[in-house]
C-alpha cells in the first residue's frame, strides 16, 4: 500500500493493532511526507556513515515541517549496522547531536544473525540468547519508553 494518503487511512488500518510499523523509502517523497504525518514516532535509522548522516538531515527537516501541523509527532535517530568500538561509530553519534533530535542509546550491531534469520524466514528474537535478540529487545524497550 505505497500511497501518499496513508496519513488519511492509518486510523482505519491500525484499529485492530497496538503498534503499527510503517517502513518508508529513505528519500524525500510525497509518500514519506504522508508516512510522517501518520506517525506518532518517526524513527530515522542510519548506518554509521557520512552519507547516512546527510540523508538523515533531510528526513529530520521533513519531520520538523510535519510538526508544524502536528506537534505531537516525536522523532528519534537509531544507529543500525554499527560495528562495535569503531571511530566512525563514535564520530557519527557525535555528528548527530547537531540535529537536536534524540538519539537512541540502543544501537543495532552489524550481525550475521539478521541475514540468517531473514534467509530462514524467522526473527532473531527466536534466538533469545543471541546478541542480536538482546539488541532488538533493548531497542524496542527504549522505544516504548518514548511513547
Amino acid at each position: 500500500m505505497a500511497k501518499a494518503t496513508i496519513h488519511k487511512e492509518i486510523e482505519s488500518l491500525a484499529q485492530d493493532y497496538d503498534d503499527v510499523v510503517i517502513d518508508g523509502p529513505p528519500r524525500v517523497t510525497e509518500l514519506v511526507r504522508s508516512i510522517i504525518l501518520a506517525a506518532d514516532i518517526v524513527i530515522i535509522p542510519l548506518q554509521p556513515s557520512p552519507m547516512d548522516v546527510w540523508a538523515a538531515a533531510e528526513t529530520v527537516d521533513l519531520v520538523r515541517e510535519a510538526q508544524m501541523f502536528n506537534s505531537e509527532i516525536k522523532c528519534c535517530l537509531a544507529l543500525n549496522r554499527k560495528t562495535a568500538n569503531t571511530a566512525i561509530g563514535r564520530d557519527v553519534r557525535e555528528a548527530l547531536k547537531e540535529f537536536e533530535v534524540p538519539i537512541l542509546k540502543s544501537d543495532i550491531g552489524q550481525r550475521v544473525a539478521f541475514a540468517e534469520s531473514a534467509a530462514s524466514g524467522t526473527a532473531v528474537l527466536h534466538q533469545k540468547r543471541s546478541k542480536a535478540a538482546k539488541e532488538i529487545t533493548k531497542f524496542v524497550n527504549e522505544l516504548r519508553r518514548i511513547q
